[in-house]
Protein backbone atom coordinates (compact mmCIF):
# COMPACT_ATOMS: atom_id res chain seq x y z
CA UNK A 1 0.00 0.00 0.00
CA UNK A 2 1.28 3.44 -0.95
CA UNK A 3 1.44 5.99 1.87
CA UNK A 4 -1.10 8.84 1.73
CA UNK A 5 1.69 11.41 1.66
CA UNK A 6 3.17 9.83 -1.46
CA UNK A 7 -0.24 9.54 -3.14
CA UNK A 8 -0.72 13.28 -2.69
CA UNK A 9 2.48 13.90 -4.64
CA UNK A 10 2.32 11.24 -7.38
CA UNK A 11 0.66 12.17 -10.67
CA UNK A 12 0.00 10.33 -13.90
CA UNK A 13 3.02 10.85 -16.20
CA UNK A 14 0.68 10.98 -19.20
CA UNK A 15 -1.45 13.95 -18.17
CA UNK A 16 -0.64 14.88 -14.57
CA UNK A 17 -3.96 13.64 -13.19
CA UNK A 18 -4.01 12.44 -9.55
CA UNK A 19 -3.77 8.74 -8.76
CA UNK A 20 -5.60 6.57 -6.24
CA UNK A 21 -4.89 3.12 -4.83
CA UNK A 22 -6.54 0.46 -7.02
CA UNK A 23 -9.22 -1.58 -5.29
CA UNK A 24 -8.41 -5.25 -4.70
CA UNK A 25 -11.36 -6.26 -6.90
CA UNK A 26 -9.96 -4.26 -9.82
CA UNK A 27 -6.49 -5.80 -9.42
CA UNK A 28 -8.05 -9.29 -9.24
CA UNK A 29 -10.12 -8.69 -12.39
CA UNK A 30 -7.06 -7.37 -14.20
CA UNK A 31 -5.04 -10.41 -13.09
CA UNK A 32 -7.71 -12.69 -14.56
CA UNK A 33 -7.38 -10.84 -17.88
CA UNK A 34 -3.57 -11.08 -17.66
CA UNK A 35 -3.80 -14.85 -17.13
CA UNK A 36 -6.04 -15.03 -20.21
CA UNK A 37 -3.36 -13.23 -22.22
CA UNK A 38 -5.57 -10.28 -23.12
CA UNK A 39 -3.77 -7.35 -21.50
CA UNK A 40 -1.29 -5.07 -23.21
CA UNK A 41 0.29 -1.92 -21.86
CA UNK A 42 0.33 1.54 -23.45
CA UNK A 43 3.37 0.55 -25.54
CA UNK A 44 1.48 -2.46 -26.93
CA UNK A 45 3.52 -5.07 -25.05
CA UNK A 46 1.76 -8.07 -23.54
CA UNK A 47 1.48 -7.89 -19.75
CA UNK A 48 2.25 -11.40 -18.53
CA UNK A 49 3.11 -10.91 -14.85
CA UNK A 50 0.25 -10.70 -12.33
CA UNK A 51 -0.07 -7.49 -10.37
CA UNK A 52 0.48 -7.19 -6.63
CA UNK A 53 -1.11 -3.74 -6.38
CA UNK A 54 -1.66 -0.71 -8.54
CA UNK A 55 -2.33 2.98 -8.73
CA UNK A 56 -5.15 4.02 -11.01
CA UNK A 57 -5.67 7.44 -12.51
CA UNK A 58 -8.68 9.19 -10.95
CA UNK A 59 -10.61 8.97 -14.22
CA UNK A 60 -9.95 5.21 -14.28
CA UNK A 61 -8.24 5.17 -17.66
CA UNK A 62 -4.77 3.86 -16.71
CA UNK A 63 -3.24 1.73 -13.98
CA UNK A 64 0.40 1.77 -12.89
CA UNK A 65 1.69 -1.44 -11.31
CA UNK A 66 3.25 -1.44 -7.87
CA UNK A 67 6.05 -3.99 -7.47
CA UNK A 68 7.77 -4.51 -4.12
CA UNK A 69 5.96 -1.39 -2.83
CA UNK A 70 7.45 0.73 -5.63
CA UNK A 71 5.07 2.34 -8.17
CA UNK A 72 6.20 1.85 -11.77
CA UNK A 73 5.41 5.31 -13.11
CA UNK A 74 6.50 4.90 -16.74
CA UNK A 75 3.92 6.08 -19.28
CA UNK A 76 4.62 3.18 -21.67
CA UNK A 77 4.00 0.63 -18.89
CA UNK A 78 0.57 2.05 -18.02
CA UNK A 79 -2.20 -0.54 -18.35
CA UNK A 80 -5.55 0.55 -19.81
CA UNK A 81 -8.33 -0.33 -17.37
CA UNK A 82 -11.21 1.97 -18.31
CA UNK A 83 -13.92 -0.69 -18.71
CA UNK A 84 -12.79 -2.73 -15.70
CA UNK A 85 -12.54 0.40 -13.54
CA UNK A 86 -16.04 1.55 -14.47
CA UNK A 87 -17.47 -1.91 -13.81
CA UNK A 88 -15.93 -2.06 -10.34
CA UNK A 89 -17.05 1.46 -9.51
CA UNK A 90 -20.68 0.43 -10.18
CA UNK A 91 -20.59 -2.90 -8.33
CA UNK A 92 -20.86 -2.91 -4.53
CA UNK A 93 -17.89 -4.43 -2.67
CA UNK A 94 -18.39 -7.95 -1.37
Amino acid sequence: MVRKELLQILRCPIDGEPLVQAEVELVNALNEAIRAGSVTNRAGQLVDEPLEQGLVREDGAWLYAIEDDIPKMLADEAIPVGNLFEKHQREPSR
